[in-house]
């Protein structure tokens, strides 16, 4: 009999009550009418897996988009329904993403009696002023709230999402929201720097007047100013952006990184298996219709050569504190990895953005700062 593989779902929802302004994520403002629908074709669209979920092990589940606790809670308890059709692990990291404004204690309690054993809040910061400007709809008050019903209904596992280098943020706010952190002690914290993306109203805020926004000396001692709090207050950085306490690093996330299969349902959710990478169509029309026809609603498929695999280990693995594995790398692709990256290594070391040990290639502090350069350098 063939072993089980162990495979992480991804399940997206893409529904948002309100639209932030740095977003450029597949998401759209809730319409009640929309989201029965859009549950029941998910619903179809896991059913035209069955074959495969049934030969897996699902050993991870993150439920994102758009904020899946917008929708009434029993749409969720539809999907584990189905999901517990197939075999998920008595340990499994079942994840589901929230909004600190729509996580009643209702809500927590019925996560925490689907199986959900970690909640996902998106805080993005702890000032009203600055979650105003973003087009954050919560307030300071309710993250507050949001960690407390997570906590009444016994889930304790939970990450906080955070942002710096938002319009009108301050030193003094970073600081603020590490203080608020303390207090809440939450067992995970994601902090990313903003990124204007194209088509956002942050990105034409910007281009209509830069002054609010800080420059890029300011956002890099911010980031370490987070690095250095955080590690104080005993989260350990295992990746750029994430820092977790003793035993909960996101295993979920990790499954990316590491570059394992994960199944994604729901649109414009990406899957990987194995050598082959593919997504799912962005538009609701698109999507209802491809599984009318019994069709997976599949829009953009590739299968990635060796090298195309190889790249993305070094990109995806040294983004992570440990770094890339030597001899993960060597036995999985079947190279000498010292020996073909050599230039790339020597040149990296030299410029003090990599370091090098027996097992495992990382970047240092000064390659953290610079790590698009460094893996362009790896890229092949």
């Amino acid at each position: 009999m063939m072993k089980k593989i162990n495979t992480g779902i991804y399940i997206h929802i893409p529904f948002c009550e309100s639209r932030c302004h740095y977003c450029d994520f597949c998401s759209s403002i809730i319409d009640k009418n929309q989201v029965g629908k859009y549950f029941k074709y998910l619903k179809k669209e896991i059913m035209l897996y069955d074959e495969l979920l049934k030969n897996r092990i699902i050993d991870t589940i993150f439920i994102g988009g758009g904020t899946p606790s917008s929708v009434d809670e029993k749409y969720i308890g539809d999907l584990f329904d189905l999901l517990n059709r197939y075999e998920i692990k008595s340990d499994a990291e079942i994840t589901i993403e929230t909004n600190p404004n729509s996580l009643t204690l209702t809500k927590a309690n019925a996560y925490k009696s689907f199986g959900i054993n970690r909640i996902s809040i998106g805080a993005q910061s702890f000032n009203d002023k600055i979650l105003k400007t973003i087009g954050r709809i919560h307030t300071k008050k309710q993250i507050y709230k949001a960690v407390e019903n997570a906590n009444k209904a016994n889930i304790n596992n939970i990450n906080i999402d955070l942002m710096s280098s938002l319009p009108q943020q301050k030193f003094k706010d970073i600081e603020n929201s590490l203080d608020e952190i303390k207090k809440l002690n939450p067992t995970h914290i994601s902090y990313y720097s903003l990124i204007l993306e194209e088509n956002t109203k942050l990105f034409e805020m910007y281009q209509h007047d830069d002054s609010p926004f800080i420059g890029e000396i300011t956002d890099r001692k911010m980031y370490h100013y987070i690095v250095e709090k955080l590690r104080d207050m005993n989260y350990e950085q295992y990746e750029i952006s994430n820092f977790a306490k003793d035993g909960y690093k996101c295993r979920h996330n990790i499954r990316y990184w590491k570059l394992k299969d994960y199944i994604s349902f729901g649109m414009s959710s990406s899957s990987n298996i194995e050598n082959l990478r593919y997504t799912n169509s962005s538009n609701f029309n698109d999507y209802y219709s491809f599984i009318d026809k019994n069709k997976k609603p599949i829009t953009f498929s590739e299968t990635l050569s060796i090298q195309d695999r190889i790249n993305e280990f070094i990109i995806m693995g040294i983004r992570l504190n440990d770094g890339v594995n030597i001899e993960e790398i060597n036995k999985r692709f079947n190279i000498d990895f010292e020996n073909l990256y050599k230039y790339e290594l020597d040149k990296n070391i030299l410029n003090g953005l990599v370091e090098k040990n027996k097992y495992n290639i990382k970047l240092t502090s000064k390659g953290r700062d610079l790590s698009n350069q460094v893996e362009l350098d790896f890229l092949k």
